[in-house]
């Protein structure tokens, strides 16, 4: 497995499993921001997996950074297979390399599978997080 940073000169397609729709993951307003990275795990040529890690200067620590985990997606032919773990460890790593002092995600809470999986990489529920629809 290896892992590619999207940017506008590599696109990739990937396949939505939950809407199986096709899209090209090439935002550029994520892109061409030096705080965002969109980054896919592939297998050969398939793309099996998808994050972005945006890098956030926070006051807390005096202006430290943190490194927020989202939109982690894998292919439904590669679950249960590392695939996700494998994604995670990754970002983990690049946020150290980043200079991050914590590593955040959030996922829905009815996603008690999910949920274990996190807290079994090492991540603790220790926020209440809460979203407003704009």
């Amino acid at each position: 497995m290896s892992f590619l940073e999207i940017s506008p000169s590599k696109p990739v397609v990937i396949i939505d499993n939950s809407s199986r729709k096709k899209y090209s993951l090439i935002p550029k307003n994520i892109t061409s921001d030096p705080n965002n990275e969109l980054v896919v795990a592939c297998e050969g040529n398939e793309v099996i997996g998808v994050q972005q890690i945006t890098f956030t200067p926070y006051i807390t620590y005096q202006g430290g950074w943190r490194a927020t985990i989202e939109g982690v997606r894998t292919s439904a032919s590669v679950r249960g297979k590392g695939v996700g773990t494998e994604l995670i460890k990754w970002a983990i790593q690049r946020a150290e390399s980043r200079g991050c002092h914590l590593v955040q995600l959030t996922t829905d809470k009815k996603r008690s599978n999910a949920l274990r999986f996190y807290e079994r990489l090492g991540f603790k529920g220790t926020h209440e997080g809460l979203k407003l629809k704009l």
